[in-house]
């Protein structure tokens, strides 16, 4: 059994930090690291990519609508080709600072409102689509099961990655429990550990109902704004890994063996 451990990070925001990143990378396998319109400023971002790099952690970008104010959890009605703009704009500017870091961009994941919104709405989910494959086409994006985003970026040939979240309750129907209702984000360690395990094993999960419901993923989320994130992170590692699980990211990291410049080959 193989998985990857994903966490949102390179969220903090001049003297306002959120999370503890370098905690977080020693343990996950997949950083979605914020982009600037959610969360995340310049300094932060370039601090989070150096980072990622040492650690051998894969640097996926996490776009999101631009709401520093609502840190990207709020829906905006927004054209098509704007999105896809400004979905391009987010990819291109954390690839600047990965690729000085000394690899690049691996994946695309969207954030929040924008995740949640092209579960379902075409036209957005279509936009951002588009976005990835003007910017390389060889990105996976890594979305929710059963989505709109995973059909139609599949569609359009792009590699798609299923994911589950650890610290998330779900629906009947497999999407995430609003965060405004109760129970919707768990905070036992213990236990959302045991359920990432059923969940890699494709063992059924409890829903918001009480009914039993099947999540298949190649990807595991757990949040790093979450109080107690580095604590669910290493409870939920340290249960897969002693039931034999593999830890891999699902993009392999690039190295460029440039011991002083840490630029990546493709920019000299």
């Amino acid at each position: 059994m193989r998985i990857d451990l994903n966490s949102d990070l390179g969220e903090s925001y001049g003297n306002w930090e959120l999370g503890d990143d370098a905690a977080l990378l020693a343990i996950v396998t997949s950083a979605n690291v914020a982009c600037g319109f959610h969360a995340g400023d310049p300094t932060v971002l370039r601090r989070t990519c150096d980072q990622a790099v040492e650690d051998g952690v894969v640097i996926g970008a996490q776009v999101g609508y631009r709401d520093l104010a609502g840190f990207g959890r709020r829906f905006i009605d927004m054209d098509p080709a704007e999105l896809t703009n400004e979905v391009l704009y987010q990819i291109g500017a954390l690839d600047s600072f990965a690729r000085v870091a000394g690899d690049r961009v691996r994946y695309v994941k969207p954030h929040g409102a924008l995740y949640n919104a092209i579960v379902h709405h075409e036209e957005q989910a279509a936009a951002v689509v588009e976005a990835v494959r003007l910017y390389d086409a060889r990105l996976p994006v890594l979305g929710l099961p059963g989505s709109v985003w995973l059909r139609l970026a599949a569609e359009a040939g792009l590699t798609v990655v299923r994911e589950a979240f650890a610290d998330r309750a779900y629906t009947p129907q497999g999407t995430l429990v609003p965060r405004r209702h109760p129970g919707a984000v768990l905070h036992d360690p213990s236990e959302v550990a045991e359920r990432c395990l059923r969940m890699v094993r494709g063992e059924p999960i409890t829903a918001s109902d009480g009914s039993r419901l099947h999540i298949e993923a190649e990807s595991i989320c757990v949040h790093g704004d979450s109080p107690g994130a580095v604590r669910m992170a290493r409870a939920v590692a340290d249960r897969l890994s002693a039931a034999g699980v593999d830890l891999a990211a699902f993009a392999a990291p690039e190295r460029t063996g440039l011991e002083g410049s840490r630029v990546h080959p493709d920019v000299r």
